[in-house]
């Protein structure tokens, strides 16, 4: 029998050595701690793949965890919240730490030492008082917060003040019930439409100072519950809420001056029908005559004819309107007093409106405001339930 022979060497694989970790001849990986740069660890040195019960990352030492209790213990003692519970926290943690090798210690007694002295802090303020007191100014400030806010936040029928002028509201304004005194009450809002960019001061002005004076009229039909020197106010987008969406002007009731107390509020919403019928027919005569143009008949003759014959129209229009109401108990014979007043100031104020020339105009001016009755109807109110009394300086006739 012939010696065997020895088995001839293995060449080595074209290209040169494999990289740490590559394939070998026989399908077997060499040892070693990755696969290939950015892979996950290759198999240790126990057999066990990356992840498997009992497998270690080659070359890794176990990874130690952080105990909760610990955790737990230094946020409620940071937060204070509950003192004692973070002093517990603390105390269960570190025996836990010790037994299972844990991190966590540091924030244990960070925790026990924090809680300790909010313990501390608790105890002495309830003997003092002194958390009572906290808690009422805390209340206080919630309070005034909530009440806090710009006219742009608020809402119909909301009574506000606010310090330094009207134009400053809108940054800061504070809602008040519209028993106490107070700087202005909001009578409605409504959104800008129709332009496609911001359309100037000017433009937003006049049409904010027209729907509001609308939107107020409506808000305060019994006007002569409204003071003197409450006037229509609103506050309108700027430049740059414009940019921001902002489309929306807020109308108001407000005084620059002296404060004022109660709500103005007399709408529909508030008034008998008997109340709000007899209101809607006598005020369009009250706020025509305060519509009388500037200029003498002598500087512009048409306009002070055209307003002569718009206000009367409102005398006719109201002593129609008051005769097709069924006025009740102590309300029909005062408002019969009126319809007989406004039927003598038509036939007056007739002869006003057809005046031929300036001078015709003069000679009938005297008399139609003679003939208007300047309290409209003051018994008549008194008889509804609505304001009687005139504010100082105002009436129909204010303006002779």
């Amino acid at each position: 029998m012939e010696p065997s022979q020895p088995t001839p060497p293995v060449p080595p694989p074209a290209g040169g050595p494999q990289p740490i970790g590559g394939q070998q001849p026989g399908g077997w990986a060499a040892p070693g701690p990755y696969t290939s740069p950015g892979m996950p660890y290759a198999a240790g040195p126990y057999g066990g793949p990356p992840g498997a019960p009992g497998a270690v990352p080659y070359g890794q030492p176990p990874r130690r965890t952080t105990n909760g209790l610990a955790i737990g213990s230094l946020v409620t003692g940071i937060v204070c919240c509950l003192p004692p519970l973070g002093l517990v926290l603390g105390l269960v943690a570190l025996p836990q730490i010790r037994k299972r090798g844990q991190d966590g210690k540091g924030l244990a007694i960070t925790g026990i030492v924090l809680s300790a002295v909010s313990s501390l802090l608790l105890v002495v303020g309830l003997a003092t008082g002194g958390i009572s007191s906290a808690w009422h100014s805390f209340e206080k400030g919630v309070d005034e917060a909530s009440r806090a806010r710009s006219t742009f936040s608020l809402r119909t029928g909301q009574c506000f003040s606010g310090d330094g002028k009207l134009e400053d509201y809108t940054t800061d304004v504070t809602v008040v019930d519209c028993a106490r005194p107070h700087g202005g009450e909001v009578t409605g809002d409504f959104k800008v439409t129709g332009f496609d960019k911001w359309p100037g001061d000017d433009a937003l002005d006049e049409l904010a100072g027209s729907r509001c004076e609308t939107i107020n009229v409506a808000y305060a039909m019994d006007t002569w519950a409204v003071p003197k020197d409450v006037s229509v106010y609103y506050y309108m987008p700027s430049r740059e809420s414009w940019r921001a969406g902002d489309r929306m002007v807020t109308c108001v009731y407000a005084s620059e001056g002296k404060k004022f107390s109660g709500s103005v509020r007399s709408d529909k919403t508030t008034l008998t029908v008997d109340q709000a019928f007899f209101l809607i027919a006598v005020n369009p005569i009250e706020t025509t005559a305060y519509e009388e143009p500037e200029d003498d008949p002598d500087e512009d003759f048409a306009s002070n004819k055209e307003w002569a014959g718009e206000l009367l129209i409102a005398i006719d229009t109201a002593r129609s309107d008051l005769g097709r109401h069924t006025w009740p108990g102590e309300s029909a014979a005062p408002v019969a007093a009126l319809r007989k007043e406004l039927d003598a100031a038509s036939k007056q104020w007739a002869k006003l409106a057809g005046a031929p020339d300036p001078d015709a105009y003069w000679d009938a001016y005297d008399a139609a405001w003679d003939a208007l009755p300047e309290d409209l109807g003051a018994d008549a109110r008194t008889a509804l339930g609505l304001t009687d009394t005139l504010p100082e300086g105002e009436g129909t006739q204010a303006s002779a």
